[in-house]
């Protein structure tokens, strides 16, 4: 077959839209992954490597526990495999990845569509606000949450050059940009997107927009806040939030999800183990989410650039 289109970059693609158009781009220089489907390619942006690329595609149906053990299976041959499900059907599975993927330590990567309240109408049952914490606490498993289309672009080819298993989410909305061009993406490295001197807003995933439009509201009131986009939560980046916290010496974590165990997890464990500073949670907080509009359940459950703005006053009136 000849060689597809590039297709990401789009205005207004979803996370996910950008991973499948990402896979297809990546086809010809990688000609040995496969990708592995749990009958929901349309929603996981996958279709565009499904017709592009059919004969290295695999349907597995509405059976995650299988996928999974198929693609450990498969990996023990050196196939780099991509897993594709949304974000809580892939928790079916978490046994299977923990000792056939993870303590056998496999080249499998699992991306896992609609995570958070970005999942919107379809309600709780569907919103998972639990991943990043269940894969973090996976030994072996690097954790990754991309902020906009390119950098999914740039983090999928990463793991494809990365041996070990990987777990990232995309996601369903359209997404805002935040960078120009596809930026270097390293597995375990945090990046400063916007200097600071009075607080740090350390981001993953789609709140990293959030928070930059924060950091510009605070900016207005004399407030000059850091923003770093904390898209690898494991490795988690210590330097890089150590060197901002030094400067800033107050922190606000921002992430769509629960409050425990994800980013504001990761971020606490870093300053109580090497720079402790002050540090106000922006996310879900330990409740299950409900039907509704993203936008909608971002402002009842507090995932706006208010939200953060506020607890960015609130953590800098902590500072000792």
């Amino acid at each position: 077959m000849s060689a597809a289109p590039q297709l990401i970059g789009s205005s207004g693609d979803s996370l996910r839209e950008a991973f499948g158009k990402s896979l297809v781009d990546l086809a010809e220089r990688y000609p040995d992954f496969v990708v592995l489907d749990g009958d929901v390619a349309g929603g996981t942006g996958t279709h565009h490597f499904r017709k592009h690329y059919p004969r290295r595609f695999y349907q597995c149906g509405i059976a995650e526990q299988n996928m999974v053990s198929l693609a450990a299976g498969m990996a023990t041959v050196d196939l780099p495999v991509f897993v594709t499900t949304f974000a809580v059907f892939s928790l079916r599975a978490v046994e299977q990845v923990r000792l056939s993927v993870a303590y056998a330590r496999r080249n499998v990567k699992i991306v896992a569509s609609h995570p958070g309240l970005d999942v919107g109408p379809d309600g709780a049952s569907a919103q998972c606000l639990e991943d990043l914490a269940m894969y973090r606490a996976i030994p072996g498993m690097t954790v990754i949450s991309p902020a906009d289309p390119l950098e999914v672009a740039a983090a999928t080819e990463a793991m494809l050059k990365y041996d070990g298993p990987v777990y990232m989410r995309s996601g369903r909305s359209p997404a805002q940009r935040i960078f120009e061009h596809k930026p270097n993406f390293t597995i375990g490295k945090a990046q400063v997107l916007r200097e600071g001197s009075d607080v740090t807003l350390v981001a993953c995933g789609k709140m990293v927009a959030q928070s930059l439009e924060a950091a510009a509201h605070l900016a207005e009131k004399g407030i000059s806040a850091e923003v770093v986009n904390a898209a690898t939560l494991k490795p988690f980046d210590h330097a890089t939030l150590e060197t901002s916290v030094t400067k800033t010496g107050a922190v606000v974590s921002a992430e769509d999800h629960n409050i425990f165990g994800g980013l504001g997890g990761a971020v606490a464990e870093s300053l109580a183990l090497h720079r402790p500073a002050p540090l106000e949670m922006v996310g879900v907080r330990d409740t299950f989410g409900e039907s509704g509009e993203p936008d909608e359940l971002n402002h009842k459950y507090g995932l706006t650039p208010a939200a953060v703005a506020a607890a960015a006053k609130r953590v800098i009136a902590r500072k000792a």
